[in-house]
């Protein structure tokens, strides 16, 4: 069987990965699967997410921002809003989290109208999860420890496509910090730890926030 391109489609990962099982795909292949479709299409969907939440700029506090409408009758900034990063690793999985800051730091509670916050209503029990990749922590493990290469191209399109979803990010944003590991690096802790980075005490970032 051919190997895959070095940066392959999802549908390309998902092809090989039922040649490699001759259609046998384990469940929790398909739970990470499922939730990269989702977040191939995050911007696309009709649906609200807190990643479309945070770019839509009529919640912005254009004040802070000496932000005006363009001749056009879209929303610009002369000053990017400020936030900082995270990304979570937990027992649901993977998750990207936002934070807004004021006088460099990170906002942690709720927040509306206040003059110095970059968005007009900070919510973060609905908008500092941006997106999340199911199971991602247990499928890294798998992966590990018995994975074949159609489940290491699935991590590795994970990394790729988080990156991709931050740069979006950084068009409108003014980054100050991503805080911990990103998904690769979280795959190489699991690999110098023999794949016990949930039971050793100084495990990667998995506790709440």
């Amino acid at each position: 069987m051919s190997s895959l391109d070095k940066k392959p489609t999802l549908k390309a990962v998902n092809a090989h990965k039922k040649q490699l099982t001759w259609g046998d795909v384990p469940a929790i292949y398909h739970l990470v699967s499922s939730s990269l479709s989702e977040l191939d299409g995050i911007l696309s969907h009709g649906f609200d997410s807190a990643f479309k939440q945070v770019l839509d700029r009529n919640n912005w506090n254009l004040s802070l921002l000496q932000g005006y409408k363009d001749n056009q009758g879209s929303i610009q900034v002369k000053t990017k809003p400020q936030i900082m990063l995270r990304h979570e690793f937990n027992d649901m999985g993977y998750e990207l989290h936002c934070y807004p800051v004021i006088n460099g730091e990170k906002v942690l509670t709720r927040l509306v109208n206040d003059k110095q916050c970059p968005f007009q209503h900070w919510a973060p029990e609905h908008m500092r999860m941006l997106f999340r990749i199911n199971s991602l922590v247990a499928f890294s493990i798998f992966t590990f420890q018995s994975g074949d290469e159609a489940d290491l191209a699935l991590i590795k399109y994970a990394y790729f496509r988080v990156n991709e979803l931050i740069n979006i990010l950084s068009e409108s944003f003014d980054i100050l910090a991503v805080e911990d590991y990103n998904i690769a690096e979280f795959y190489q802790e699991i690999d110098r730890r023999n794949g016990n980075v949930l039971s050793n005490d100084e495990s990667p970032n998995t506790t709440a926030n």
